[in-house]
């Protein structure tokens, strides 16, 4: 590989590795092309990438990014998964690497923290980030919607009243009348 494919090569590798919420290093061991080509699909559809990379060129490419204390994980034969929905990547990464033996998840990063084997574990353990975004709301609207029902209370016994027909609000009037 010349020089300006290498260069080429890390500046593409450090441009994913920016935007990229997690970082999940892996060591794939003998993995065959076509297995390969359906962990990439499988990582596109949790919105995540998966690349095999020169353990040097991404350790040049992780500088100045958050996932710069990871450097020591790429040794033997590595590839890196990255993507912005944590929780995703994670488990589409564990879920292959249960099915295919040849996958080996190594460890990884998240928000400037290195995560070991165990951490992807739990990341993955979580709900997806739509169902923890959908239970915050509804904690949060839940007082609201309490307030509103306590306010709309007296002003619901008002419409009654209204609504009333006019023989119910007779009887009503001298009932009231007769308690003076």
């Amino acid at each position: 590989m010349k020089r300006s494919q290498k260069e080429d090569k890390v500046a593409g590798m450090q441009e994913s590795f920016q935007d990229a919420e997690l970082m999940i290093i892996t060591h794939n061991n003998g993995l065959t092309v076509e297995q390969s080509l359906d962990l990439r699909r499988k990582m596109r559809a949790a919105g995540a990438r998966y690349q095999v990379t020169k353990n040097r060129l991404a350790r040049i490419a992780i500088r100045g990014t958050s996932f710069e204390n990871l450097d020591g994980m790429f040794t033997g034969p590595t590839a890196v998964a990255t993507g912005n929905d944590p929780v995703a990547t994670a488990k589409a990464a564990l879920d292959y690497a249960k099915k295919n033996d040849k996958l080996t998840v190594v460890g990884g990063g998240l928000g400037g923290k290195t995560l070991d084997k165990a951490g992807i574990e739990a990341l993955a353990k979580l709900p997806p980030i739509e169902d923890l975004r959908a239970k915050i709301l509804g904690v949060l609207q839940a007082p609201a919607s309490r307030m509103v029902g306590v306010m709309e209370a007296p002003a619901g016994k008002l419409a009654r009243v209204i609504n009333a027909p006019p023989v119910k609000l007779v009887g009503v009037f001298k009932a009231y009348s007769q308690k003076q």
